[in-house]
């Protein structure tokens, strides 16, 4: 997959070799600028000194002469002149004494002015470049000397023409040299700055890759130069690697510990120091709806429960000041609902805090419904069977018995036995759910008309007692069970509603939250509700709040057994609560797979 680098106008080489070579550039301008200059500077000065040597050898000539004769001065600047030269001879006070190009001197106007002149006087030479003469007209390169002893100024000067021009200028053999190297220089450059920018491009591909988490190719380090660059980014590979294993190490252990919170017997909640959700399990929300007085749509409203506004306090005091270690961690006993809950705090160095809370009264529970057990079977089992045999015991006793009360024996003893094929069977039903989970078949399943068509099939039952029905599940609602035990669950929690919360209540199913991986489900009635004392008890087989009514009504008394195994076995959990405004309500969760 190709990666999309960040989007520049000029990437990193480019924009360093262009600041180099042009920094290069600049230094090469400059120098020839100089160089070309001091070239023509030292035709300047060549030729300036070769003016100066004939008015050295001019002045040797006039010191051999007694006196100054023009005659013989210009028969010598005739002889020793060069072509086109032009000597003068000029007192200190700018007087012209002599000029081999204009015979008459007096003509002359003082050359005290004149540049050359004023330079020799002040430095003991000087020349001027391109100057037209005033005298005669046009340009001349002029060269003079002052002689201190002879008190005069000799001064040569050559026409300005194109060949003078042309000799005076500099020599450019320089300039092709300098740019013919600059070019190779260059040449040179882009090729390093070309491949250090391959190198930073697959640095930056890297660090692209490695910042969206995509893999890294394992040859990588074999593309970056042998060079200080390719060995920083052999290390920041081996560093991200290892910070690679080490996230991975540590996604694992994160796994293992959702996995241990989600199947843990007790429940579990960190939240921030804002007291914002991070992770909670399936049972701590439960045990919150199961303290609440109504049903919590988030985890955050456990902060709002009474009963947990010692721990709220304790958190707000961890925040407000620094408190000792042996106060980082607080608990308390909660009874509610017939039920014993254990909550503990702990607050972390973070001021994130943990809360657990655990049913404590589970372990008695179970161990006494293991003790209860065969007493319970057998007591349950006895009580149709003694019934059928002294109907029939009475029939064989009794020949003479009008054919009106055996009828009625014998339809009593048929009653008794269905009761007693129904109690065997849902034995069998909790016996399965037990002891072979794995083979209950799953598909995927409609809750809401697997409800509707409970009700439709209760509708006399409900017409008879007044009852109002309220299916509030969303439509559609459906997950991967067994068909069979989900309707179980909702058949068992109706039928239980109509048995025994009264006349004239409204029963009510809807599915108040959903996660990722659950349904939270309520099923509540407006009828009598259940004493305190009894609600911890409602699941277990057998356990009657009233102990007659049961018989009297044709229960077995594993309706709700059923119920919570069913729960289970989808893996949920189910609690059992009292409203506040009266009737008994039941909160479930069922998994969405």
């Amino acid at each position: 997959m190709t990666i999309k680098l960040s989007s520049h106008v000029l990437s990193f080489s480019n924009k360093l070799f262009l600041s180099v070579i042009s920094l290069f550039i600049a230094f090469a301008i400059c120098f020839m600028s100089f160089q070309y200059r001091r070239e023509k500077e030292y035709k300047i000065d060549l030729l300036n000194t070769q003016l100066q040597n004939y008015n050295d050898r001019l002045n040797d000539f006039l010191c051999n002469q007694d006196t100054l004769d023009i005659r013989l001065l210009d028969a010598y600047v005739q002889e020793h002149t060069m072509a086109n030269l032009r000597v003068t001879l000029i007192r200190k006070d700018g007087v012209v004494l002599f000029d081999n190009l204009k015979q008459d001197p007096s003509l002359f106007e003082n050359h005290l002015s004149r540049q050359e002149i004023k330079e020799a006087i002040t430095h003991g030479d000087g020349y001027a470049i391109n100057r037209q003469s005033e005298s005669i007209g046009g340009n001349f390169f002029y060269s003079a000397k002052y002689y201190t002893n002879q008190n005069y100024i000799i001064r040569s000067a050559l026409p300005y023409t194109v060949s003078l021009v042309k000799h005076l200028k500099a020599d450019s053999h320089y300039v092709w040299f300098t740019l013919i190297i600059s070019f190779v220089l260059i040449f040179i450059f882009y090729r390093f700055t070309h491949r250090l920018g391959m190198s930073i491009t697959q640095l930056q591909q890297f660090a692209l890759k490695a910042d969206r988490n995509e893999p890294i190719d394992t040859d990588i380090q074999s593309a970056f130069p042998k060079n200080e660059l390719g060995e920083i980014s052999q290390h920041i590979i081996q560093i991200y690697k290892r910070l690679h294993q080490a996230k991975e190490d540590l996604y694992i252990e994160r796994e293992k510990l959702i996995t241990h919170l989600r199947i843990s017997h007790e429940g579990l909640g960190v939240f921030t120091h804002r007291k914002e959700e991070i992770l909670v399990n399936n049972l701590f929300t439960q045990y919150a709806n199961l303290l609440s007085d109504k049903n919590l749509s988030s985890t955050e409203e456990i902060f709002s429960i009474p009963e947990l506004q010692p721990i709220t306090k304790f958190i707000t005091k961890n925040k407000e000041r620094s408190i000792g270690k042996e106060e980082k961690r607080m608990s308390l006993n909660i009874d509610k609902n017939g039920r014993i809950f254990a909550v503990e705090c702990i607050i972390f160095q973070d001021d994130s805090f943990e809360i657990s809370i655990n049913d404590v009264t589970q372990d008695e529970e179970q161990a006494r419904l293991k003790k209860q057990l065969t007493q319970n079977i057998a007591h349950e089992l006895k009580t149709p069977v003694s019934s059928i045999q002294g109907y029939l015991e009475t029939i064989v006793n009794n020949p003479g018995l009008p054919r009106e009360k055996i009828n009625a024996f014998l339809e009593r003893s048929y009653a008794q036995s269905n009761r007693l094929a129904h109690l065997l069977r849902d034995i069998s039903v909790l016996t399965r759910m037990e002891e072979a989970p794995n083979m209950i078949e799953t598909e995927s399943v409609n809750l809401t008309a697997i409800m509707q068509n409970i009700l439709n099939e209760v509708t006399l039952e409900l017409e008879e007692k007044q009852i109002t029905a309220n299916n509030l599940l969303p439509e559609n609602l459906t997950v991967q069970g067994n068909s069979s035990l989900l309707y179980s669950i909702f058949r068992n929690l109706t039928d239980n509603a109509i048995a025994y919360a009264g006349n004239n209540i409204t029963i009510t199913v809807r599915c108040f939250r959903e996660d990722e991986q659950f349904y939270y489900f309520s099923f509540s009635d407006t009828g009598v509700g259940v004493s305190p004392e009894h609600l911890s008890r409602l699941f277990e087989r057998f356990y009657r709040v009233d102990k007659g009514r049961s018989r009297k009504l044709g229960g077995t008394g594993l309706g709700l057994a059923i119920v919570k195994n069913a729960v289970i076995l989808h893996g949920g959990s189910i609690f059992a609560k009292n409203n506040p405004g009266g009737g008994l309500e039941f909160i479930f969760t069922l998994s969405k797979e």
